[in-house]
């Protein structure tokens, strides 16, 4: 690592400006674009979700607060509220979606080999939709009930490091099962999803692609017993049957076998009644991997509370989708980061830390041996952890 050189341009070592390049030419981003390019706007946005701004005037404030080291970092022009909101505006926001897809995959790669709560070879996907309310008569757009405004974010989610694979922004009140409709499905991988996802025609699609699911079944489907299994009762487990559907329409959209496990939760005595088209795992390991599902519900509290997707600096649908990619990329980034470095603490904490010591001159490593002791006095049990060690 170059001596003198700030955290903020060691962590921007780490993506690859060819790639950032490749997406703004196949849009046509930089267009016009001679003294603000989207570099620039990338990295204006991203210091923006690290250090918590709350507004573009404060994003320009902070900068120009901090000059020469912006230009040193990469930020070559003068940074303006108002240049920064028309890019946001006006630049294809499948730039950064793009960029984002990019980090994903280079994500995956490093946390290939990251264990799962069940001892299984197959990847694991969890998947899931959450609302971001919004308010109507600032986002007219983004219709939702009568006086509300929100939109929806569709996500995938890799459960081996928790990185989100695949995530579509759509309006609020957009069924979380047409997300099925456009998802290219892996072979051989599973699919963990709620009972909002249970359309049969659709859970057809996977058999036929030699995929596998695991959902919870809703309540008035019919089935046909073919086979009963024996199970442990001590373990939480209640039957476990292998069954086709009743109904001559649940047939024709549906005809192959499924399994059906009911299941109890020891701690909370709820009960749980599962669907899956894998005949060949054992009862309890089907169990367990609908419970892993929760990795996906914390990644959406975790950012929603960590970085700024609550609050948006833009109004437009293409200021607000930016923002979106932007934020998930710097999510993505970080975890590349923790994950290259070796870096011995939860992504909160890094999360905190590279915010007060974005512009230090000092390699990352020695920050975090730095400053890590004084978040150890700090109690964040209450914290939603992800890539717990």
């Amino acid at each position: 690592m170059l001596p003198g050189r700030t955290v903020f341009a060691q962590l921007m070592d780490h993506v690859s400006q060819s790639k950032f390049r490749t997406c703004v030419a196949r849009y046509n981003g930089d267009y016009k674009a001679s003294r603000f390019s989207c570099w620039d706007q990338f990295l204006c946005m991203a210091f923006a979700q690290l250090t918590y701004r709350e507004s573009l005037r404060d994003v320009e404030a902070c900068l120009r607060a901090v000059q020469p080291k912006p230009y040193h970092v990469g930020i070559r022009a003068r940074v303006a509220r108002s240049t920064l909101a028309y890019a946001n505006e006006t630049r294809d926001w499948h730039i950064y979606a793009d960029f984002a897809q990019s980090l994903i995959r280079t994500a995956r790669e490093l946390y290939v080999n990251e264990r799962l709560s069940v001892e299984l070879a197959d990847t694991v996907y969890a998947l899931d939709a959450t609302i971001i309310d919004l308010c109507l008569s600032v986002f007219p757009w983004a219709r939702y009930r009568r006086h509300d405004a929100a939109i929806k974010l569709h996500t995938q989610m890799d459960l081996r490091g928790s990185i989100p694979t695949v995530v579509r922004i759509t309006e609020g009140k957009c069924p979380d099962v047409t997300f099925l409709d456009d998802l290219v499905i892996e072979a051989g991988a599973i699919y963990i999803m709620d009972r909002g996802y249970t359309d049969f025609e659709r859970l057809q699609r996977f058999a036929d692609e030699g995929a596998f699911f695991v959902t919870r079944t809703k309540r008035g489907i019919r089935f046909r017993r073919r086979e009963s299994r024996p199970v442990d009762f001590a373990t939480g487990l209640v039957s476990d049957h292998i069954v086709r559907l009743a109904t001559a329409e649940a047939r024709r959209a549906y005809p192959g076998l499924l399994r059906r496990v009911r299941y109890i939760e020891p701690e909370t005595k709820k009960h749980f009644g599962f669907l899956t088209n894998k005949l060949t795992l054992p009862a309890l390991t089907i169990a367990q991997l609908y419970r892993s599902r929760w990795q996906v519900e914390l990644f959406f509290k975790w950012i929603k509370q960590h970085l700024r997707i609550k609050a948006f600096y833009g109004t437009t649908q293409n200021a607000v989708k930016t923002q979106i990619w932007i934020a998930l990329s710097v999510y993505v980034l970080v975890a590349i980061v923790k994950k290259r470095l070796s870096l011995d603490l939860s992504l909160y904490k890094l999360l905190q830390i590279l915010s007060v010591t974005l512009f230090e001159k000092t390699p990352i490593s020695t920050a975090v041996f730095d400053v890590a002791p004084k978040f150890d006095e700090i109690d964040d049990c209450k914290q939603l952890q992800l890539f717990e060690l």
